[in-house]
Parts: structure tokens; sequence; C-alpha cells
């Protein structure tokens, strides 16, 4: 029986045709910038494994999400552009689910049918995000029948004189 030779570098077979994705997703933003090197080198390792090709992985720093995502004003943005198939999408997906860190994410289908031997590996960016603003601060919540709003009449006191056409 003859063995067929098996591939060590991780990366996709010379000719092999793949889809490119790009999955953009949220880390929390109260994470070491070392814990988040250590997701994004397991990802890395992920595409890899399934046979993908990491093209370009962005880190865009901390910024004011849009909303509140799981109890967070902030995250880290991180974006990853690959080469894979839909069964490492899913795969990718499932370990960010897995992860406790990341607090969002999102995949798209950029081309289809791409040379993978021909699509060349860009350098990682790592930008430094927005400026450090400080967290919004809750209100106070406001018990009924607070005093500067529809006060009580009997808080007027005696000094009040009422009107001749009350009495």
């Amino acid at each position: 029986m003859q063995q067929t030779e098996t591939q060590t570098s991780g990366g996709p077979p010379a000719g092999t045709r793949l889809r490119e994705y790009e999955t953009i997703y949220l880390v929390r933003p109260d994470l070491a910038e070392d814990l988040v090197d250590k997701i994004v080198e397991r990802m890395r390792g992920i595409v890899q494994r399934e046979g993908g090709k990491v093209i370009r992985v962005e880190n865009w720093g901390k910024k004011k999400t849009a909303y509140e995502v799981k109890k967070h004003l902030r995250a880290i943005y991180l974006r990853f552009l690959y080469l894979g198939t839909t069964r490492m999408v899913a795969e990718f997906e499932s370990n960010l689910r897995m992860t406790d860190d990341v607090l969002k994410y999102q995949s798209v289908k950029v081309a289809d049918d791409v040379e993978a031997a021909t699509r060349a590996v860009e350098a990682d960016v790592k930008l430094p995000g927005d400026p450090e603003m400080p967290e919004r601060i809750g209100r106070e919540p406001e018990g009924f029948g607070a005093a500067d709003f529809g006060g009580r009449r009997d808080d007027l006191g005696d000094e009040t004189e009422l009107p001749p056409e009350a009495e």
C-alpha cells in the first residue's frame, strides 16, 4: 500500500482554489495585548490546520461600539482576511464562540474561486485605536413623586395664603 505525501506547512496545496473570507470580531477591552495576540495566533493556527491561508490580520485597536455589547461600551476590533472552505469558516466561528473573551463576530465571503498560490500574504497591521474616553456615568434612579417633579401641595407650609376665592 502506497502512502500519499502529507503536507507539513499547513497551507493549501498548489493549484487549490478557495473562497476568500473576512471575519471581524470584537474582544474584551480590558484584555492584555499578549492575550489578544494569543487569540490571534490560535485563530491563525485553525486556518492553517484546516488547509486555508491567512492573507492579513489587522488589529484596529480599542474603539467605542455603536451599542453596548455584553455590558461593554468599548472593544478591541480585529479583522482576519483568509482563504478557506465553508467547513473551515464553521470551525473558525465555533472557536470564536467558545472563547469567553470574544464579544461578537461576523464572517463575510469576499470572493469566490480564488487561486491560493497567486494570492499574496500581506503584512499584519496594528492600529492605535481611539483615545481613551471615560465610561458613561449611569444616572441615579429617581423614585416616584420626586420633589422636583410634581411635588406635593402640603409641602408649601403655612406662610402661603390661599386666594380669596378658594376660602
